[in-house]
Protein backbone atom coordinates (compact mmCIF):
# COMPACT_ATOMS: atom_id res chain seq x y z
CA UNK A 1 0.00 0.00 0.00
CA UNK A 2 1.44 3.62 -0.95
CA UNK A 3 0.87 6.38 1.30
CA UNK A 4 1.59 9.86 1.62
CA UNK A 5 5.67 10.86 0.52
CA UNK A 6 6.03 12.83 3.37
CA UNK A 7 8.23 10.73 5.74
CA UNK A 8 6.73 12.65 9.08
CA UNK A 9 5.14 15.28 11.12
CA UNK A 10 5.40 17.34 13.84
CA UNK A 11 3.99 15.66 17.38
CA UNK A 12 0.63 17.02 17.95
CA UNK A 13 -1.31 16.98 21.05
CA UNK A 14 -3.46 13.78 19.87
CA UNK A 15 -0.32 11.14 19.64
CA UNK A 16 -0.52 8.08 22.09
CA UNK A 17 2.59 7.32 21.58
CA UNK A 18 1.93 3.96 19.48
CA UNK A 19 4.81 1.41 18.65
CA UNK A 20 7.02 2.50 15.33
CA UNK A 21 5.21 2.09 12.07
CA UNK A 22 7.17 3.35 8.86
CA UNK A 23 5.36 5.71 6.70
CA UNK A 24 4.52 4.31 3.50
CA UNK A 25 6.40 5.94 0.25
CA UNK A 26 6.16 3.37 -2.47
CA UNK A 27 6.10 4.70 -6.02
CA UNK A 28 2.86 3.66 -7.79
CA UNK A 29 3.78 2.99 -11.58
CA UNK A 30 1.75 5.18 -13.88
CA UNK A 31 -0.43 2.64 -15.22
CA UNK A 32 -1.57 1.89 -12.25
CA UNK A 33 -1.96 -2.18 -11.95
CA UNK A 34 -4.76 -2.93 -9.89
CA UNK A 35 -3.39 -5.88 -7.30
CA UNK A 36 -5.64 -8.50 -6.08
CA UNK A 37 -4.74 -10.21 -2.71
CA UNK A 38 -2.39 -12.56 -3.98
CA UNK A 39 -0.68 -9.68 -5.75
CA UNK A 40 -0.56 -8.23 -2.22
CA UNK A 41 1.32 -10.84 -0.81
CA UNK A 42 3.40 -12.63 -3.50
CA UNK A 43 3.81 -10.15 -6.48
CA UNK A 44 1.51 -11.42 -8.60
CA UNK A 45 0.06 -9.03 -11.35
CA UNK A 46 -4.09 -8.13 -11.78
CA UNK A 47 -5.57 -11.17 -13.61
CA UNK A 48 -3.46 -13.70 -11.75
CA UNK A 49 -6.12 -15.16 -9.76
CA UNK A 50 -4.90 -18.55 -9.11
CA UNK A 51 -4.80 -18.64 -5.08
CA UNK A 52 -6.56 -15.38 -4.87
CA UNK A 53 -10.34 -14.97 -3.18
CA UNK A 54 -12.74 -13.32 -5.30
CA UNK A 55 -12.70 -9.81 -5.64
CA UNK A 56 -15.41 -7.51 -3.61
CA UNK A 57 -17.72 -6.26 -6.50
CA UNK A 58 -16.87 -2.32 -5.69
CA UNK A 59 -13.71 -3.56 -6.46
CA UNK A 60 -14.59 -5.69 -9.76
CA UNK A 61 -16.75 -2.19 -10.72
CA UNK A 62 -13.81 0.24 -10.00
CA UNK A 63 -11.91 -1.80 -11.68
CA UNK A 64 -14.30 -1.57 -15.19
CA UNK A 65 -14.28 1.90 -14.70
CA UNK A 66 -10.83 2.10 -14.93
CA UNK A 67 -10.08 -0.33 -17.96
CA UNK A 68 -13.09 2.20 -19.53
CA UNK A 69 -10.89 5.52 -19.59
CA UNK A 70 -12.93 6.69 -16.53
CA UNK A 71 -11.16 9.28 -14.28
CA UNK A 72 -11.70 8.60 -10.46
CA UNK A 73 -12.79 11.72 -8.26
CA UNK A 74 -13.20 12.62 -4.93
CA UNK A 75 -16.35 11.09 -4.75
CA UNK A 76 -15.21 7.93 -6.47
CA UNK A 77 -13.50 6.51 -3.64
CA UNK A 78 -15.42 7.06 0.04
CA UNK A 79 -18.44 4.69 -1.45
CA UNK A 80 -15.76 2.54 -2.56
CA UNK A 81 -13.77 2.85 0.48
CA UNK A 82 -17.24 2.21 2.34
CA UNK A 83 -17.81 -1.08 0.65
CA UNK A 84 -14.04 -2.00 1.21
CA UNK A 85 -14.58 -1.58 4.80
CA UNK A 86 -18.21 -3.71 5.38
CA UNK A 87 -15.97 -6.08 3.45
CA UNK A 88 -13.45 -6.18 5.74
CA UNK A 89 -10.99 -6.25 2.59
CA UNK A 90 -7.90 -4.33 4.01
CA UNK A 91 -5.40 -5.63 1.02
CA UNK A 92 -8.16 -4.19 -1.63
CA UNK A 93 -8.11 -1.30 0.52
CA UNK A 94 -4.46 -0.58 0.62
CA UNK A 95 -4.21 -0.86 -3.37
CA UNK A 96 -6.96 2.31 -2.77
CA UNK A 97 -5.35 4.00 -0.51
CA UNK A 98 -2.58 3.87 -3.21
CA UNK A 99 -4.62 5.34 -5.90
CA UNK A 100 -5.95 8.31 -3.57
CA UNK A 101 -2.36 9.02 -2.91
CA UNK A 102 -0.98 9.23 -6.42
CA UNK A 103 -4.16 10.86 -7.60
CA UNK A 104 -3.61 13.63 -4.95
CA UNK A 105 -7.01 13.17 -2.81
CA UNK A 106 -5.12 12.17 0.45
CA UNK A 107 -6.00 15.81 1.42
CA UNK A 108 -9.81 15.61 0.92
CA UNK A 109 -11.14 15.25 4.17
CA UNK A 110 -14.13 12.69 3.45
CA UNK A 111 -11.75 10.73 1.87
CA UNK A 112 -9.37 10.09 4.37
CA UNK A 113 -12.26 9.86 6.90
CA UNK A 114 -13.41 6.46 4.49
CA UNK A 115 -9.72 5.60 5.02
CA UNK A 116 -9.06 5.92 8.49
CA UNK A 117 -12.62 4.06 9.04
CA UNK A 118 -11.23 1.11 6.52
CA UNK A 119 -8.16 0.90 8.91
CA UNK A 120 -9.95 0.76 11.89
CA UNK A 121 -12.31 -1.25 10.99
CA UNK A 122 -10.15 -3.93 9.44
CA UNK A 123 -8.35 -3.70 12.98
CA UNK A 124 -4.98 -2.00 11.83
CA UNK A 125 -5.29 0.88 14.11
CA UNK A 126 -1.97 1.60 13.77
CA UNK A 127 -2.26 2.89 10.41
CA UNK A 128 -5.74 4.05 11.06
CA UNK A 129 -3.99 6.37 13.80
CA UNK A 130 -1.02 7.17 11.67
CA UNK A 131 -3.30 8.52 8.56
CA UNK A 132 -5.30 10.52 11.64
CA UNK A 133 -1.93 12.59 12.55
CA UNK A 134 -0.34 12.94 9.42
CA UNK A 135 -3.09 15.97 8.50
CA UNK A 136 -4.30 18.64 11.17
CA UNK A 137 -7.61 19.26 9.53
CA UNK A 138 -10.16 16.86 11.35
CA UNK A 139 -13.44 16.71 11.76
CA UNK A 140 -16.06 14.94 14.37
CA UNK A 141 -15.90 11.87 12.16
CA UNK A 142 -12.18 11.71 12.34
CA UNK A 143 -12.67 11.32 16.09
CA UNK A 144 -15.44 9.12 15.71
CA UNK A 145 -14.11 6.70 13.90
CA UNK A 146 -10.72 6.97 15.70
CA UNK A 147 -12.60 6.31 19.03
CA UNK A 148 -14.89 3.93 17.92
CA UNK A 149 -12.17 2.08 16.57
CA UNK A 150 -10.41 1.59 19.36
CA UNK A 151 -13.13 0.63 21.45
CA UNK A 152 -14.26 -2.28 19.51
CA UNK A 153 -10.75 -3.88 19.18
CA UNK A 154 -10.70 -3.57 23.25
CA UNK A 155 -8.06 -0.91 23.49
CA UNK A 156 -10.11 0.90 25.76
CA UNK A 157 -7.60 2.72 27.66
CA UNK A 158 -6.71 4.66 24.07
CA UNK A 159 -10.16 5.32 23.15
CA UNK A 160 -10.96 7.33 26.16
CA UNK A 161 -7.34 9.23 25.36
CA UNK A 162 -8.19 9.75 21.66
CA UNK A 163 -11.61 11.03 23.48
CA UNK A 164 -10.28 13.36 25.93
CA UNK A 165 -7.66 14.50 23.22
CA UNK A 166 -10.59 15.58 21.07
CA UNK A 167 -12.43 17.50 24.11
CA UNK A 168 -8.91 18.91 24.95
CA UNK A 169 -8.97 20.64 21.59
CA UNK A 170 -11.95 22.71 21.45
CA UNK A 171 -14.29 20.07 19.66
CA UNK A 172 -17.52 20.76 21.69
CA UNK A 173 -19.97 18.48 19.37
CA UNK A 174 -18.88 14.89 19.43
CA UNK A 175 -21.67 12.96 18.15
CA UNK A 176 -23.72 10.33 19.39
CA UNK A 177 -21.34 7.82 17.37
CA UNK A 178 -18.25 9.12 19.86
CA UNK A 179 -20.06 8.88 23.47
CA UNK A 180 -21.23 5.75 23.04
CA UNK A 181 -17.79 4.01 22.01
CA UNK A 182 -16.36 6.45 25.10
CA UNK A 183 -19.33 5.30 27.55
CA UNK A 184 -19.00 1.24 26.61
CA UNK A 185 -15.16 1.78 27.60
CA UNK A 186 -15.67 3.26 30.75
CA UNK A 187 -18.38 0.33 31.06
CA UNK A 188 -15.65 -2.32 30.90
CA UNK A 189 -13.24 -0.59 32.66
CA UNK A 190 -15.78 0.56 35.68
CA UNK A 191 -14.54 3.65 35.50
CA UNK A 192 -16.99 5.84 37.09
CA UNK A 193 -15.52 9.07 37.19
CA UNK A 194 -14.66 9.37 33.63
CA UNK A 195 -18.19 8.15 32.82
CA UNK A 196 -19.25 10.97 34.67
CA UNK A 197 -17.00 13.22 33.18
CA UNK A 198 -18.43 12.45 29.29
CA UNK A 199 -22.05 12.74 31.28
CA UNK A 200 -21.47 16.52 32.10
CA UNK A 201 -19.58 16.96 28.96
CA UNK A 202 -22.95 16.23 27.00
CA UNK A 203 -24.91 17.94 29.16
CA UNK A 204 -22.66 20.91 28.76
CA UNK A 205 -22.21 20.53 25.02
CA UNK A 206 -26.08 20.32 24.92
CA UNK A 207 -24.81 17.00 22.00
CA UNK A 208 -28.42 15.52 21.17
CA UNK A 209 -28.46 11.82 22.66
CA UNK A 210 -30.12 9.13 20.17
CA UNK A 211 -31.66 6.03 21.86
CA UNK A 212 -28.22 3.85 21.86
CA UNK A 213 -26.28 6.81 23.26
CA UNK A 214 -29.02 7.24 26.48
CA UNK A 215 -28.51 3.09 26.58
CA UNK A 216 -24.99 2.98 26.59
CA UNK A 217 -25.47 5.66 29.53
CA UNK A 218 -27.70 3.54 31.84
CA UNK A 219 -25.47 0.68 31.02
CA UNK A 220 -22.17 2.76 32.21
CA UNK A 221 -23.40 3.81 35.16
CA UNK A 222 -25.54 -0.04 36.31
CA UNK A 223 -22.19 -1.41 35.32
CA UNK A 224 -19.70 1.04 37.60
CA UNK A 225 -22.30 0.52 40.60
CA UNK A 226 -24.14 3.64 40.23
CA UNK A 227 -27.71 2.29 39.68
CA UNK A 228 -29.70 5.37 40.39
CA UNK A 229 -28.03 7.24 38.40
CA UNK A 230 -28.77 4.58 35.81
CA UNK A 231 -32.44 5.25 36.40
CA UNK A 232 -32.65 8.73 36.20
CA UNK A 233 -30.89 8.52 33.09
CA UNK A 234 -33.74 5.87 32.00
CA UNK A 235 -36.52 7.93 33.09
CA UNK A 236 -35.26 10.81 31.16
CA UNK A 237 -34.98 9.19 28.03
CA UNK A 238 -37.36 10.53 25.03
CA UNK A 239 -37.82 7.37 23.45
CA UNK A 240 -36.63 3.50 24.96
CA UNK A 241 -36.51 0.41 23.38
CA UNK A 242 -35.77 -3.10 24.09
CA UNK A 243 -32.94 -2.38 24.67
CA UNK A 244 -33.01 0.53 27.19
CA UNK A 245 -35.33 -1.23 29.12
CA UNK A 246 -33.40 -4.84 29.53
CA UNK A 247 -30.00 -2.56 30.48
CA UNK A 248 -31.89 -1.04 33.16
CA UNK A 249 -33.54 -4.15 34.55
CA UNK A 250 -30.08 -5.99 34.18
CA UNK A 251 -28.71 -3.07 36.53
CA UNK A 252 -31.06 -3.25 38.99
CA UNK A 253 -30.57 -7.21 39.35
CA UNK A 254 -26.39 -6.93 39.04
CA UNK A 255 -27.29 -4.06 41.96
CA UNK A 256 -28.84 -6.85 44.06
CA UNK A 257 -32.41 -4.56 43.25
CA UNK A 258 -34.31 -7.70 42.55
CA UNK A 259 -38.06 -6.73 43.75
CA UNK A 260 -37.34 -2.99 41.55
CA UNK A 261 -36.55 -5.28 38.18
CA UNK A 262 -39.63 -7.62 38.75
CA UNK A 263 -41.58 -4.34 39.19
CA UNK A 264 -39.77 -2.88 36.08
CA UNK A 265 -40.70 -6.03 33.97
CA UNK A 266 -44.10 -5.57 34.77
CA UNK A 267 -44.17 -1.49 33.85
CA UNK A 268 -42.40 -2.89 30.38
CA UNK A 269 -45.13 -4.84 29.61
CA UNK A 270 -48.06 -2.12 30.18
CA UNK A 271 -46.59 -0.21 28.12
CA UNK A 272 -46.32 -2.73 25.55
CA UNK A 273 -42.65 -3.82 24.82
CA UNK A 274 -42.33 -6.93 23.59
CA UNK A 275 -39.47 -8.92 25.63
CA UNK A 276 -36.29 -10.70 24.73
CA UNK A 277 -34.22 -13.08 25.83
CA UNK A 278 -32.08 -10.38 27.47
CA UNK A 279 -35.16 -9.33 29.13
CA UNK A 280 -36.41 -12.74 30.13
CA UNK A 281 -32.89 -13.72 31.75
CA UNK A 282 -32.90 -10.52 33.59
CA UNK A 283 -36.67 -11.33 35.14
CA UNK A 284 -35.54 -14.94 35.68
CA UNK A 285 -32.19 -14.25 38.03
CA UNK A 286 -34.50 -11.95 40.16
CA UNK A 287 -36.87 -14.73 40.57
CA UNK A 288 -33.99 -17.54 41.49
CA UNK A 289 -33.15 -14.37 44.22
CA UNK A 290 -36.34 -13.60 45.63
CA UNK A 291 -38.00 -17.30 45.48
CA UNK A 292 -40.40 -15.90 42.97
CA UNK A 293 -41.99 -19.07 41.68
CA UNK A 294 -45.38 -17.52 40.10
CA UNK A 295 -43.31 -15.27 37.93
CA UNK A 296 -40.77 -17.48 36.78
CA UNK A 297 -43.58 -20.06 35.45
CA UNK A 298 -45.01 -17.35 33.78
CA UNK A 299 -41.79 -16.41 31.86
CA UNK A 300 -41.54 -20.29 31.11
CA UNK A 301 -44.48 -20.28 29.91
CA UNK A 302 -44.23 -17.28 28.18
CA UNK A 303 -40.52 -19.20 26.25
CA UNK A 304 -42.84 -22.02 25.31
CA UNK A 305 -45.55 -20.04 23.71
CA UNK A 306 -43.89 -17.80 21.41
CA UNK A 307 -42.23 -20.87 20.19
CA UNK A 308 -38.68 -20.01 21.73
CA UNK A 309 -36.30 -22.75 22.69
CA UNK A 310 -35.00 -22.99 26.40
CA UNK A 311 -31.75 -23.14 25.64
CA UNK A 312 -28.41 -21.30 26.57
CA UNK A 313 -28.06 -18.50 28.33
CA UNK A 314 -31.99 -18.63 28.79
CA UNK A 315 -32.47 -22.29 30.03
CA UNK A 316 -29.56 -21.74 32.23
CA UNK A 317 -31.81 -19.23 33.92
CA UNK A 318 -34.46 -21.73 33.64
CA UNK A 319 -32.61 -24.30 35.60
CA UNK A 320 -31.27 -22.02 38.19
CA UNK A 321 -34.57 -20.16 38.95
CA UNK A 322 -36.39 -23.55 39.67
CA UNK A 323 -33.60 -24.69 41.75
CA UNK A 324 -33.19 -22.25 43.85
CA UNK A 325 -37.41 -22.17 43.80
CA UNK A 326 -37.27 -25.60 45.34
CA UNK A 327 -38.90 -27.30 42.33
CA UNK A 328 -35.30 -29.20 41.49
CA UNK A 329 -37.79 -31.52 38.94
CA UNK A 330 -38.97 -29.20 37.10
CA UNK A 331 -34.95 -27.83 37.01
CA UNK A 332 -34.07 -31.58 36.22
CA UNK A 333 -36.50 -31.36 33.61
CA UNK A 334 -35.57 -28.50 31.80
CA UNK A 335 -32.28 -29.45 31.62
CA UNK A 336 -33.51 -32.52 29.71
CA UNK A 337 -35.04 -30.98 27.17
CA UNK A 338 -32.31 -28.49 26.42
CA UNK A 339 -30.76 -29.59 22.90
CA UNK A 340 -27.04 -28.05 23.40
CA UNK A 341 -25.86 -27.89 26.85
CA UNK A 342 -22.76 -26.24 27.79
CA UNK A 343 -20.37 -26.10 31.20
CA UNK A 344 -23.08 -23.28 32.22
CA UNK A 345 -25.65 -25.72 31.40
CA UNK A 346 -23.98 -28.78 33.88
CA UNK A 347 -22.93 -26.07 36.55
CA UNK A 348 -26.32 -24.91 36.99
CA UNK A 349 -28.05 -28.23 37.53
CA UNK A 350 -25.10 -29.74 39.57
CA UNK A 351 -25.11 -26.92 42.15
CA UNK A 352 -28.98 -26.93 42.24
CA UNK A 353 -28.99 -30.82 42.58
CA UNK A 354 -25.88 -30.32 45.53
CA UNK A 355 -28.02 -27.38 47.06
CA UNK A 356 -31.13 -29.66 47.45
CA UNK A 357 -29.02 -32.72 49.04
CA UNK A 358 -28.97 -34.90 45.88
CA UNK A 359 -25.24 -35.56 45.77
CA UNK A 360 -25.20 -39.02 44.40
CA UNK A 361 -27.20 -37.36 41.23
CA UNK A 362 -24.93 -34.38 41.22
CA UNK A 363 -21.63 -36.54 41.09
CA UNK A 364 -23.02 -38.21 38.13
CA UNK A 365 -24.14 -35.95 36.34
CA UNK A 366 -20.78 -34.15 36.69
CA UNK A 367 -19.26 -37.46 35.48
CA UNK A 368 -21.73 -37.71 32.19
CA UNK A 369 -20.48 -33.73 31.63
CA UNK A 370 -16.75 -34.95 31.53
CA UNK A 371 -18.17 -38.28 29.49
CA UNK A 372 -19.03 -35.84 26.80
CA UNK A 373 -16.14 -33.79 26.99
CA UNK A 374 -16.90 -30.67 28.64
CA UNK A 375 -14.48 -29.28 31.19
CA UNK A 376 -15.58 -28.18 34.60
CA UNK A 377 -14.57 -24.52 35.21
CA UNK A 378 -14.55 -22.71 39.16
CA UNK A 379 -18.47 -22.99 39.74
CA UNK A 380 -18.44 -26.15 38.66
CA UNK A 381 -16.15 -27.40 41.35
CA UNK A 382 -18.59 -25.51 43.96
CA UNK A 383 -21.33 -27.54 43.33
CA UNK A 384 -19.14 -30.79 43.32
CA UNK A 385 -17.54 -30.08 46.32
CA UNK A 386 -20.97 -29.33 47.99
CA UNK A 387 -22.20 -32.70 46.75
CA UNK A 388 -19.47 -34.89 48.10
CA UNK A 389 -20.53 -32.60 51.27
CA UNK A 390 -24.37 -33.98 51.22
CA UNK A 391 -23.00 -37.64 50.27
CA UNK A 392 -20.48 -38.03 52.65
CA UNK A 393 -17.88 -38.21 50.68
CA UNK A 394 -15.10 -37.19 51.84
CA UNK A 395 -12.55 -38.81 50.52
CA UNK A 396 -13.84 -38.62 46.54
CA UNK A 397 -14.44 -34.68 47.84
CA UNK A 398 -10.60 -34.47 48.51
CA UNK A 399 -9.43 -35.90 45.45
CA UNK A 400 -11.72 -33.57 43.50
CA UNK A 401 -10.19 -30.73 45.05
CA UNK A 402 -6.88 -31.59 44.37
CA UNK A 403 -7.77 -32.50 40.58
CA UNK A 404 -9.07 -28.89 40.55
CA UNK A 405 -5.29 -27.35 40.66
CA UNK A 406 -3.38 -30.79 38.76
CA UNK A 407 -5.99 -31.91 36.16
CA UNK A 408 -8.17 -28.55 35.36
CA UNK A 409 -5.68 -26.22 36.36
CA UNK A 410 -8.20 -23.81 38.32
CA UNK A 411 -6.60 -22.26 41.22
CA UNK A 412 -9.03 -23.32 44.28
CA UNK A 413 -10.67 -19.82 45.70
CA UNK A 414 -12.06 -19.21 49.48
CA UNK A 415 -15.20 -20.48 48.46
CA UNK A 416 -13.91 -24.05 47.53
CA UNK A 417 -11.53 -23.90 50.87
CA UNK A 418 -14.76 -23.25 52.72
CA UNK A 419 -16.44 -26.53 51.28
CA UNK A 420 -13.73 -28.39 52.14
CA UNK A 421 -13.80 -27.60 55.62
CA UNK A 422 -17.49 -27.81 55.54
CA UNK A 423 -17.39 -30.92 54.34
CA UNK A 424 -14.83 -32.26 56.69
CA UNK A 425 -16.51 -30.78 59.77
CA UNK A 426 -20.17 -32.16 59.12
CA UNK A 427 -18.40 -36.11 58.42
CA UNK A 428 -17.01 -34.96 62.19
CA UNK A 429 -13.09 -34.68 61.04
CA UNK A 430 -12.35 -31.62 62.87
CA UNK A 431 -8.89 -31.85 63.26
CA UNK A 432 -8.54 -32.40 59.92
CA UNK A 433 -10.35 -29.53 59.53
CA UNK A 434 -8.28 -27.37 61.44
CA UNK A 435 -4.97 -28.54 59.69
CA UNK A 436 -6.53 -27.91 56.63
CA UNK A 437 -7.65 -24.09 57.25
CA UNK A 438 -3.65 -24.16 58.85
CA UNK A 439 -2.26 -25.09 55.63
CA UNK A 440 -4.45 -22.96 53.39
CA UNK A 441 -2.10 -20.67 51.24
CA UNK A 442 -4.61 -17.70 51.60
CA UNK A 443 -5.46 -16.17 54.71
CA UNK A 444 -9.30 -18.26 56.15
CA UNK A 445 -12.30 -15.71 56.54
CA UNK A 446 -15.09 -15.33 58.69
CA UNK A 447 -16.95 -17.92 56.28
CA UNK A 448 -14.30 -20.84 56.26
CA UNK A 449 -13.74 -20.08 60.30
CA UNK A 450 -17.63 -20.04 60.52
CA UNK A 451 -17.70 -23.40 58.80
CA UNK A 452 -15.93 -25.18 61.46
CA UNK A 453 -17.54 -23.09 64.76
CA UNK A 454 -20.65 -24.74 63.12
CA UNK A 455 -19.37 -27.97 62.99
CA UNK A 456 -18.13 -27.57 66.34
CA UNK A 457 -21.96 -26.95 67.72
CA UNK A 458 -22.67 -30.47 65.56
CA UNK A 459 -20.58 -32.24 67.12
CA UNK A 460 -20.46 -30.79 70.58
CA UNK A 461 -16.48 -29.48 70.71
CA UNK A 462 -16.65 -26.95 72.91
CA UNK A 463 -12.77 -26.85 73.55
CA UNK A 464 -12.34 -26.33 70.11
CA UNK A 465 -15.37 -24.29 69.55
CA UNK A 466 -13.84 -21.64 71.69
CA UNK A 467 -10.32 -21.48 69.65
CA UNK A 468 -12.32 -20.89 66.57
CA UNK A 469 -14.00 -18.22 67.89
CA UNK A 470 -11.13 -16.08 68.88
CA UNK A 471 -10.14 -16.78 65.43
CA UNK A 472 -13.27 -15.76 63.86
CA UNK A 473 -12.93 -12.35 66.06
CA UNK A 474 -9.54 -11.25 64.56
CA UNK A 475 -11.22 -11.41 60.68
CA UNK A 476 -14.97 -9.94 61.38
CA UNK A 477 -16.69 -7.13 62.77
CA UNK A 478 -18.45 -8.33 65.81
CA UNK A 479 -21.35 -10.21 63.60
CA UNK A 480 -23.97 -11.65 65.98
CA UNK A 481 -24.14 -15.63 64.42
CA UNK A 482 -20.90 -16.46 65.22
CA UNK A 483 -21.83 -15.08 69.01
CA UNK A 484 -24.77 -17.38 68.97
CA UNK A 485 -23.19 -20.47 67.56
CA UNK A 486 -21.24 -20.50 70.24
CA UNK A 487 -23.48 -19.50 73.23
CA UNK A 488 -25.81 -22.95 71.73
CA UNK A 489 -22.59 -25.03 71.56
CA UNK A 490 -22.28 -23.68 75.80
CA UNK A 491 -25.81 -24.39 75.74
CA UNK A 492 -25.95 -28.02 74.07
CA UNK A 493 -23.21 -29.17 76.55
CA UNK A 494 -25.22 -27.96 79.63
CA UNK A 495 -22.84 -25.03 80.18
CA UNK A 496 -25.66 -22.46 80.97
CA UNK A 497 -23.38 -20.22 82.70
CA UNK A 498 -21.45 -19.79 79.99
CA UNK A 499 -24.17 -19.43 77.29
CA UNK A 500 -25.52 -16.52 79.75
CA UNK A 501 -21.67 -15.24 79.90
CA UNK A 502 -21.82 -14.78 75.87
CA UNK A 503 -25.08 -13.69 75.59
CA UNK A 504 -24.06 -10.71 77.95
CA UNK A 505 -21.54 -9.97 76.59
CA UNK A 506 -23.16 -9.47 73.39
CA UNK A 507 -25.30 -6.91 75.21
CA UNK A 508 -22.18 -4.99 76.41
CA UNK A 509 -20.73 -5.07 72.87
CA UNK A 510 -23.86 -3.73 71.85
CA UNK A 511 -23.79 -7.05 69.06
CA UNK A 512 -27.39 -7.08 67.47
CA UNK A 513 -29.33 -10.15 66.64
CA UNK A 514 -30.04 -9.64 62.90
CA UNK A 515 -33.67 -9.92 62.32
CA UNK A 516 -34.87 -13.03 60.12
CA UNK A 517 -35.99 -11.96 57.15
CA UNK A 518 -37.31 -13.96 54.36
CA UNK A 519 -40.15 -13.36 51.12
CA UNK A 520 -43.41 -15.00 49.93
CA UNK A 521 -44.91 -14.48 46.31
CA UNK A 522 -48.73 -14.03 46.23
CA UNK A 523 -50.37 -13.25 42.97
CA UNK A 524 -47.30 -12.12 41.26
CA UNK A 525 -46.80 -9.71 44.23
CA UNK A 526 -43.13 -10.95 46.60
CA UNK A 527 -44.14 -9.32 49.51
CA UNK A 528 -41.45 -9.26 52.20
CA UNK A 529 -40.92 -10.08 55.80
CA UNK A 530 -38.89 -9.55 59.08
CA UNK A 531 -38.59 -11.55 62.44
CA UNK A 532 -38.59 -8.86 64.83
CA UNK A 533 -37.76 -10.50 68.25
CA UNK A 534 -36.25 -9.13 71.31
CA UNK A 535 -33.60 -11.72 72.50
CA UNK A 536 -33.68 -12.87 75.87
CA UNK A 537 -30.08 -12.75 77.82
Amino acid sequence: MASSSSSSSSPNPTQLHLSPHATRTQKLPRTLPLRTPAAARGGAVAGDDRSAPPRPRSMSSYVESLQNGTIPDTFTFPPLLKSLSDSNALLEGETIHAHVVKMGFERDLYVRNNLIRLYAVCGDLVSAHNLFDQFPQRDVVSWTTLISGYSKMGLLEQAIEVFLCMVDEGFAAADAVAIVAVLAACAKLGDLDLGRRVHRYVDSSRIKLDVFAWNALISMYAKCGDIDSAYKCFKKMPRRNVVSWNAMISGFVRAGEFERALSLFKRMQGEGIEPDDATLVGVLNSCASLGALEMGRWVHVYVVRIGSKADGVLGNALVDMYAKCGMIDHAMQVFDEMRKRDVYAYTSMIVGLAMHGRGEKALNLFNEMLRVGISPNRVTFVGVLSACTHAGLVELGLRHFEDMSSVYNITPQLEHYGCVVDMLGRAGYLDRAREFIRAMPVEPDAFIWGSLLGACKIHGEVAMGESVMKHLLTVENEEDGSYVLLSNIYAANNRCHDSNRVRKAMRRKKVKKTPGCSSIEIDGVVHEFGVKKKMEA
